[in-house]
């Protein structure tokens, strides 16, 4: 496609901006559109469950850019209108309000949405947390509680916690794992993690399913799948979350646990996605990934407007992310996983600083870093991953 492609963003968080931004940066001087379900201009994701969330920041300061900015790319903003539908064939996007907006080139940037317990909806004091709203709303009811419940034990859920034993409640979480993040980190890790929580004050409940909720109209506790229940004044649920794709049926594209993509984040012709809801095949690792982080976001961002604009880029990264819990700084580059094989290469674990490599069929598959980010980053290049961009 031409530097005159019409191009239309379904999404206005920040994988859908970075598209837009890098689309600009390429010379693209043809029309952009972005439609968003929030009424909100773009703003970032990971400091609501910390910043936003404790008070320390204004919701403004977690906005992406300035109106100003936002009106220099020359893109037209659609808020608070979600879309509903997508005619493939057509490259057209049908929204709630009943617009009808085509495109040359259509990028899906919808998300995800958080999953939820069964009777959760219509009881008080229940609350997930995904959007701005979402944030300001539980802040609202923490200011009035004193007990906390958070159900999951995966990274939103330990920030949630964290943030909210910082903010004076007593907090609990629970969930299936033996330890906070342990599927993911491996139980020398999420042990540490375990260990850091339960020194601040949160009360673990790990290792039993969670079964429901107790109350009648206003949440009261957390039922256990062993029977006991957690007493709460507010009940955070994060459980996961799923793509944001039920606006695609019908659309004929290919949709399981994601947009399924090819290697250049293509779905069709002329339609591409990007950030959590794309799941795309990297062809270094021959494996379809799908994954949920702010920098993935943003550099597959640049890579799918490489493609609108015929650049024929494959989208091949060495996966990274970060989680702040505590004093604890934590920054993973690749792909851990509980089973690897761990082993401190620079630092110590009683000092609270160390690297940490993972090994798994002799070759090195990711590197974490506990208060180490710049030594973590040097050993990113150990990681195993063929041609990967680094």
């Amino acid at each position: 496609m031409s530097a005159s492609t019409d191009v239309l963003v379904v999404g206005a968080a920040a994988a859908g901006l970075g598209t837009v931004e890098a689309l600009r940066r390429k010379g693209h001087e043809g029309r952009v559109t972005v439609v968003g379900a929030e009424a909100h201009l773009p703003y970032d994701r990971p400091p609501l469950s910390k910043q936003v969330l404790a008070g320390k920041w204004e919701p403004e300061r977690a906005r992406l850019r300035t109106r100003e900015v936002l009106d220099g790319l020359g893109a037209e903003f659609v808020l608070g209108d979600p879309a509903v539908a997508l005619d493939a064939t057509n490259r057209t996007v049908r929204t709630a309000a009943g617009l009808s907006l085509s495109a040359d080139a259509v990028v899906v940037a919808t998300g995800v949405r958080p999953r939820v317990l069964p009777g959760q909806d219509g009881l008080a004091g229940v609350h997930v947390l995904r959007t701005l709203d979402d944030s300001l709303a539980l802040r609202e009811d923490l200011l009035r509680a004193e007990r906390l419940v958070v159900v999951g034990d995966g990274v939103l859920g330990a920030e949630i916690a964290a943030t909210a034993c910082s903010m004076g409640l007593a907090v609990t979480m629970a969930g299936p794992q033996p330890a906070p993040m342990a599927l993911q980190f491996g139980p020398l890790v999420s042990g540490l993690l375990a260990q850091l929580h339960i020194e601040h004050g949160v009360e673990l409940r790990l290792g039993t399913g969670v079964a429901g909720l107790a109350g009648e109209g206003r949440v009261t506790g957390v039922r256990l799948a062993d029977g006991e229940v957690l007493p709460a004044d507010v009940v955070v649920v994060a459980i996961g979350a799923d793509p944001e794709t039920g606006w695609l049926a019908g659309s004929g594209l290919p949709v399981d646990n994601g947009l399924v993509c090819d290697e250049r984040c293509r779905a069709a012709e002329g339609i591409y996605a990007v950030g959590d809801v794309a799941r795309w095949r990297h062809e270094d690792l021959g494996a379809v990934l799908r994954l949920e982080n702010r920098t993935n976001a943003t550099e597959q961002a640049g890579v799918v407007a490489a493609n609108i604009l015929g650049e024929d880029k494959a989208y091949r990264p060495v996966p990274y992310f970060w989680t702040d819990q505590f004093e604890a700084r934590i920054q993973v580059h690749g792909l851990p996983s509980p089973t690897a094989e761990v082993t401190i290469v620079d630092g110590y674990v009683t000092g609270g600083r160390f690297v940490a490599r993972y090994e798994a069929d002799g070759r090195v598959t990711a590197v974490l870093g506990w208060n180490m980010p710049k030594q973590a980053r040097l050993r990113r290049a150990e990681i195993a991953i063929p041609g990967g961009t680094r």
